[in-house]
């Protein structure tokens, strides 16, 4: 079993920056993919980035060139580095996690936090 923890969420105005993390549970992490969902008020939930066990990356289009998602092996942590904030990004963010790749494409990881709130003013 995994323990997924988010912190870092928080307000931040237009344009600012925000360091979201990931602390997870037990020995398995060197064998999961790791990601960052985030969910705006009247919205479905939205895929913004994953790392894989390869360290591979992906990001939704929407914050393509802003966010960078990196993890430490060591640390049994994942990080979402936010840049050039928009209202647009104020969202619930959720970390995830699974052993394979394609559930995350299709928001089936095996793996949750509770989110944490970023706030994006303009």
């Amino acid at each position: 079993q995994v323990q997924l923890v988010e912190s870092g969420g928080g307000l931040v105005q237009a344009g600012g920056s925000l360091t979201l993390s990931c602390a997870a549970s037990g020995s398995m992490f060197r064998s999961l993919h790791m990601a960052w969902y985030r969910r705006a008020p009247g919205k479905q939930r939205e895929l913004v980035a994953t790392i894989a066990m390869s360290r591979g990356t992906y990001y939704a289009d929407s914050v393509k060139g802003r966010f960078t998602i990196s993890r430490d092996n060591a640390k049994n942590m994942v990080y979402l580095q936010m840049n050039s904030l928009k209202p647009d990004d104020t969202a619930a963010y959720y970390c995830a996690a699974t052993p394979v790749y394609g559930r995350l494409v299709n928001e089936g990881a095996d793996y949750w936090g509770q989110g944490t709130q970023v706030t994006v003013s303009s």
